[in-house]
């Protein structure tokens, strides 16, 4: 399984993870020739995740068989006017050959709940993934500071940054200043938190080998 390929699989992916499927690609691990990114943040409007969704089939279909969708299967997609409406099934209603990643939600896919859970050593922490922190204004479009007080203080271990690429370093010596403001609006602390990207290359090949 070490030497598959995705060569002939079109991957899409919700935007928030781009950093890391480009890093994949700049090392050699993802030979897709395509991957189509939806806007980042749209857990937050599931009609429009549901239509950028498939469009990207679509336009997908044109180049390719065998699709790979990486979206978090339980909480990228909740539609509360049809709560048994699901990501997998707007997949289903795509035809065959399409695959989702097995994970749950973007942080899922590079560190596990058990990996998690031993990091924060009890700690009640709040994941986040390097894109959480480069597209802030799309994952929390319509947020304001009421909302961020309500929802971030109680995780009283602060906010980590699953980061397999190295992002954090780089974004901290150069902007030191917006991670302040964004630790100030959710009221906690920021920091990064270093991982490998294993994990997330392995579900990767998990989806892809389905595929074959």
């Amino acid at each position: 399984m070490s030497g598959i390929t995705f060569q002939d699989i079109i991957i899409i992916s919700c935007g928030t993870l781009s950093l890391e499927l480009d890093f994949l690609r700049e090392q050699g691990f993802l030979d897709a020739e395509h991957v189509f990114f939806t806007k980042p943040g749209l857990h937050e409007n599931p009609r429009e995740l549901e239509g950028q969704l498939i469009q990207r089939i679509q336009k997908a279909r044109d180049r390719a068989a065998k699709i790979l969708v990486v979206y978090g299967g339980k909480f990228c997609y909740v539609n509360t006017s049809e709560p048994t409406r699901t990501i997998d099934t707007i997949i289903a209603e795509q035809g065959d050959d399409i695959v989702r990643i097995n994970a749950t939600h973007c942080m899922d896919m590079l560190a596990s709940r058990e990996d998690r859970d031993e990091m924060a050593e009890g700690e009640d922490v709040l994941w986040l993934t390097p894109g959480w922190i480069k597209f802030r204004h799309d994952v929390f479009a319509g947020w304001d500071k009421g909302l961020a007080n309500e929802n971030f203080p109680k995780h009283t271990g602060g906010a980590w940054v699953l980061d397999g690429i190295g992002y954090m370093d780089t974004y901290m010596a150069e902007h030191p200043e917006k991670l302040l403001e964004y630790s100030d609006w959710m009221g906690i602390p920021i920091q990064p938190c270093p991982i490998t990207l294993d994990r997330f290359k392995s579900l990767l090949r998990e989806a892809a080998e389905k595929l074959k």
